[in-house]
């Protein structure tokens, strides 16, 4: 894989990489409407969206930080984007050109205030793995292998600037309006800024780690604060494959129900137990050892869960209460899906809109044990995205809606879902984690 010897860092220069990268994506819209004169509007269509996908990430990895954030975000929102984004931006996952070596040990020098080879026995220059915000390096120190994740430079300084400058592609994709949709970006902001604090990482990974521990199948590398700093973090180096890797081959149902509810466990002890969770639920964050062991890595992007949203968020998610419309409609208005302001047409809308969706999303919970494998379950989630996104009378109203906690929850859900559906893990005990 090519390398990056310099990333643009000032505001001038990542708005430069933007505005080149848009003049492109409004080429292949004059391509597009020469294509769809001689062939099929569908196939046009196609080769629009793959054009603009591959022209997109190309312009983003090049900026990696925020930017590459976002499209990975976006790569999680399946039912939303056209298939040639989801497949393109979901490899800001785990798989972008690195910094080059002499990038590398530049950045290094300026984090920690010494040459790597000053603190570790070895230390390999070349990445092994790089995201957006920062890449993984192999080292050595006392006999023990470890991975050194270095952040890329200026990334933490940008995030403002670049989130000021995708946020009128991110309103017009997700429709929403300019009133109230502040606390929506400020949320995405706040989250970026502490994923780029490494300190707080290696906090929050050793808090997840001792209070998880007792979770069956589930593992965690341990952190070394001596060795890591703000814009650096060192931990073991955890020996496994990638999630989506394995589950690409893998034809072994029991260790797929295993690991299915090693992971399900996980995430429902954080949620009900901890009220805060890893809300970056995307198959680069979790490996797979050679024993069958989920290893969960990562933990800059935390969501602690407020009690006054904890509460009617799950409350919507018994039975009883979707099937009585007052008080379902007055957890609506305490979420802020409903709002006092709202014409009776609007509440008419969102109630039923939001009423089909919760019926369909919280079935898991409606049962002892659920088969995550279920096509047609993913299906009916997909279809339903597809048909809202499409809704002429959605589009023409004010799309912000909820509180400004949904964004990491259903992020986090729909993360887990995804995850659930591609190990094809069955027979899953929903409450489980009490017991344990």
């Amino acid at each position: 894989m090519n390398t990056i010897d310099k990333i643009p860092t000032s505001k001038i220069q990542r708005a430069t990489k933007l505005v080149s990268t848009g003049a492109k994506v409004g080429v292949n819209y004059i391509k597009y409407y020469g294509d769809k004169i001689v062939n099929s509007e569908e196939d046009a269509k196609q080769r629009l969206n793959k054009n603009n996908a591959t022209d997109i990430y190309d312009g983003l990895k090049q900026l990696k930080g925020s930017a590459l954030k976002v499209a990975q975000m976006l790569s999680m929102e399946k039912s939303i984007l056209p298939q040639a984004y989801v497949e393109k931006f979901s490899l800001a996952q785990f798989s972008v050109p690195p910094l080059s070596p002499p990038l590398v040990i530049r950045s290094f020098k300026k984090y920690f205030g010494k040459h790597p080879n000053d603190i570790f026995d070895t230390f390999n220059a070349t990445s092994v793995n790089a995201a957006s915000i920062g890449q993984v390096h192999i080292a050595e120190k006392d006999g023990k292998k470890l991975a050194v994740k270095i952040q890329y430079p200026g990334v933490a300084e940008s995030i403002a600037s670049d989130l000021a400058m995708v946020k009128p592609i991110a309103m017009s994709m997700f429709n929403i309006k300019g009133k109230g949709s502040d606390k929506y970006f400020k949320e995405v902001e706040n989250k970026l800024v502490e994923e780029t604090n490494y300190i707080l990482e290696m906090k929050q990974s050793k808090e997840i780690a001792l209070a998880c521990v007792h979770i069956p199948n589930l593992v965690f590398p341990q952190y070394y604060e001596e060795l890591s700093s703000e814009r650096i973090i060192t931990m073991d180096y955890m020996e496994g494959e990638h999630l989506s890797e394995f589950t690409a081959y893998n034809t072994n149902q029991e260790k797929s129900n295993i690991l299915g509810q090693a992971l399900w466990d996980f995430y429902m002890f954080q949620i009900h137990e901890l009220k805060k969770v890893h809300a970056d639920p995307h198959p680069g964050n979790f490996l797979i050892s050679e024993k069958g062991e989920l290893i969960a890595l990562d933990f800059g992007c935390m969501k602690t869960i407020p009690m006054d949203f904890y509460t009617p968020y799950f409350e919507l998610a018994k039975p009883e209460s979707i099937s009585n419309k007052e008080f379902f409609n007055s957890k609506l208005y305490e979420l802020e899906i409903l709002r006092v302001d709202d014409s009776k047409e609007e509440i008419a809308f969102f109630s039923e809109m939001f009423h089909e969706m919760l019926s369909l999303f919280t079935q898991p919970f409606h049962a002892e044990v659920f088969d995550f494998s279920d096509a047609k379950f993913f299906g009916k989630i997909a279809e339903l995205g597809e048909r809202y996104s499409k809704n002429t009378d959605l589009k023409k109203m004010n799309g912000n809606r909820g509180s400004k906690h949904f964004i990491y929850m259903n992020r986090t859900f729909f993360g887990l879902y995804n995850l659930m559906f591609d190990l094809k893990a069955k027979d899953i005990k929903i409450n489980n984690f009490i017991n344990l």
